[in-house]
């Protein structure tokens, strides 16, 4: 009797929770001011452009994010306009609410839930993963031993490699991957993950057999991404921190820009001091100048704004601020590149080899005045 008071209680509490919005007031509209504010700023965006005072690329921002709030002012307004629904409406929903509601709900309870249902402790749920645990090994055991027997059954290596990996047992996973390779034959693949097995079972080191693994994955397959981390991650454990980021942000270059991986190589990129997002170089911005107008400014100003705003939130980068004056001197902007150069040499005060670095550069770009 107990349960089916308790049952009785939610069903209760649920049907009030449907009820209680029907019963509040609707909410006084308030006049639609906020909508004209946004038009009347939209206005004055479109004519600080015209004036020039904004680029295009602000103005779009701006345009979008007010356009946002327009939107939802609108849709706000006219959700407070359409909120007052009739009686005759609320009382048929009340209705259903008070009878269809709890119909349903013993339904339900009747078909699918049971009083008489054991409980499930956690204790038991450990048990039963604890049972499923010993499941997979004997399925392991019993794989290994008929690969032991026909070592080259290449499908047996493909399926039991991969599961060994998860299961932490690295040393064996490793046998697994290079039996594949024997038996079933080479695959940029087969070698980057029989390199990373390698890995995984040194505790993290890019050992020199593994290293030869990833070399082998990108010689057969130059685009395999597994490889090409893993030989920049080498080249950092060996102290060559300039070909590391070289070989990470090459990665980056060619890779899309939903690729799951690219937090993780980007993460490794900054450890060596790298730039994940280059910028333009004096070579592609002259290039670009013989460009059509429209195909030249979306190129370079798309190129110009991103490093400008990775730099305004992270300015500890000398090379990234050379960049950019470069830049904006090879398009004629020679006010730009000199406010440029103002904001790296206050962002860099407080690092003296950082800001000698740019000093330096700023003197061969001849903007060290």
């Amino acid at each position: 009797m107990s349960l089916w008071f308790i049952l009785a209680l939610m069903t209760v509490a649920a049907v009030f929770a449907v009820l209680w919005p029907l019963g509040r007031r609707p909410a006084k509209v308030g006049g639609g001011s906020e909508s004209v504010v946004y038009r009347d700023q939209l206005a004055e965006v479109a004519r600080d452009q015209a004036a020039g005072l904004i680029g295009a690329a602000e103005a779009e921002a701006a345009r979008a994010e007010i356009g946002r709030r327009l939107l939802a002012a609108s849709a706000a307004e006219s959700g407070a306009s359409s909120a007052a629904t009739s009686r005759n409406l609320r009382r048929a929903v009340a209705l259903v609410a008070l009878i269809g509601l709890p119909s349903l709900t013993i339904a339900t309870y009747l078909s699918l839930g049971s009083p008489q249902l054991p409980d499930l402790p956690l204790a038991e749920r450990t048990r039963q993963q604890a049972t499923t645990t010993a499941s997979l090994d004997a399925l392991v055991a019993q794989v290994q031993a008929h690969l032991e027997k026909n070592p080259g059954d290449a499908r047996g290596w493909q399926v039991l490699a991969p599961v060994l990996m998860r299961q932490g047992r690295y040393d064996d996973a490793v046998r697994a991957f290079r039996n594949l390779i024997t038996s079933g034959g080479e695959t940029a693949d087969r070698h980057s993950d029989l390199g990373e097995a390698m890995v995984a079972a040194a505790g993290g080191v890019v050992t020199a057999d593994a290293k030869a693994a990833f070399e082998r994955a990108a010689a057969l397959d130059g685009g395999d991404v597994k490889a090409r981390y893993f030989l920049g991650l080498a080249a950092e454990q060996d102290g060559r921190t300039a070909e590391a980021a070289a070989t990470w942000q090459a990665l980056l270059a060619g890779a899309p820009p939903s690729a799951p991986w690219r937090p993780l190589v980007q993460a490794a990129l900054a450890r060596v001091g790298g730039n994940a997002a280059p910028g333009p170089s004096a070579a592609d911005v002259a290039a670009a100048k013989n460009m059509p107008a429209g195909d030249r400014d979306t190129m370079i100003r798309g190129m110009v704004d991103r490093l400008a705003a990775r730099l305004k939130d992270n300015g500890d980068d000398p090379e990234g601020w050379l960049r950019l004056v470069r830049a904006y001197m090879v398009l004629g902007e020679t006010d730009k590149a000199k406010a440029a150069r103002a904001d790296a040499r206050q962002a860099l005060g407080r690092d003296a080899a950082r800001l000698q670095k740019l000093n330096d550069g700023l003197k061969d770009l001849g903007l060290d005045g």
